[in-house]
């Protein structure tokens, strides 16, 4: 089987083959590559809860981060390629095991295949779209989750081709998230908290840019209020990011503290907090194909 793909917002028209992808960004076949499947402890209190959020970690990527955490599996494409029946093996295992939620990490080139696993099998706990931002709203249109974990990065295209080398990244982003938000207006907690239909709108504070911090919490506000905002400070600088000297550190205490006390000033319903302790590599998960 093979197909020319244009399901992200890259449209690269690349063929891919269950195994082999020619000319596209996200370098990924059609058969999900997995890195990593675990009970995740690190996610919004909402989505880890006491038990873990049930994280299936995708390889390859559709943006080229300079600073990404996950080099190893977005950049690098370290992972083993599983079929449809063992992608759905993996959400009863996890299932089983006491997930929250079934959480699909960077899942947009790999959609398709979702799909077809979960009509094998449909977990009965709230599955996650934990995504870059960066995808077509049709696809978020499709409704086959019930909560959105969606990174909103950027604020402007210019600083989302510097360091993702990508040019219409809020072109689709924007769009995108208020396609999840139109699905999800308002958050569904169960009564542990833990949460059941909603949209988290994450923002990770970049060294040097908390002026693009404070106008994605501005951009926040007006167009998808009722949902989580989660302000993130754990940066930590990866991979290519030594290239780049502005983003060559962690943020410091007053960066830390301009954003947060802007955001704390909106009078939003709905407010995670990073501590700034966060920016640790001591976070940042192990690679290693266990429970793939």
């Amino acid at each position: 089987m093979q197909i020319r793909c244009n399901s992200c917002p890259r449209q690269c028209n690349a063929l891919r083959s269950e195994s082999e992808n020619i000319g596209g960004i996200c370098k990924s076949g059609l058969l999900p590559k997995i890195a990593k499947v675990s009970l995740h402890n690190w996610e919004e209190p909402c989505i880890s809860g006491t038990k873990g959020s049930g994280t299936i970690f995708f390889s390859g990527c559709s943006l080229k981060c300079v600073f990404c955490q996950n080099y190893n599996i977005s950049q690098e494409n370290f992972g083993k390629i599983v079929s449809l029946e063992r992608l759905a093996e993996i959400f009863k295992e996890l299932e089983v095991l006491g997930a929250h939620n079934i959480n699909f990490v960077n899942p947009t080139h790999y959609l398709w295949a979702i799909e077809e696993a979960l009509k094998i099998y449909r977990p009965k706990i709230p599955l996650v779209f934990n995504s870059g931002g960066y995808d077509l709203p049709e696809s978020i249109k499709k409704d086959i989750f019930d909560v959105y974990l969606m990174d909103l990065k950027y604020i402007n295209n210019e600083t989302a081709f510097k360091y993702s080398k990508c040019d219409n990244y809020t072109t689709f982003a924007f769009d995108a998230i208020k396609a999840a938000y139109e699905l999800q207006k308002e958050p569904f907690f169960d009564e542990n908290g833990i949460l059941q239909k909603g949209l988290i709108v994450r923002h990770l504070i970049l060294p040097q840019h908390t002026n693009d911090a404070i106008k994605v919490i501005d951009w926040f506000k007006e167009n998808t209020p009722n949902a989580i905002l989660s302000i993130m400070s754990q940066y930590v600088p990866m991979y290519n990011a030594e290239n780049f000297k502005e983003i060559n550190r962690p943020i410091t205490k007053r960066e830390y503290d301009k954003v947060i006390d802007y955001v704390l000033d909106k009078d939003l319903k709905h407010i995670y907090i990073q501590d700034r302790s966060s920016s640790s590599k001591s976070y940042i998960p192990e690679f290693d194909l266990k429970g793939v």
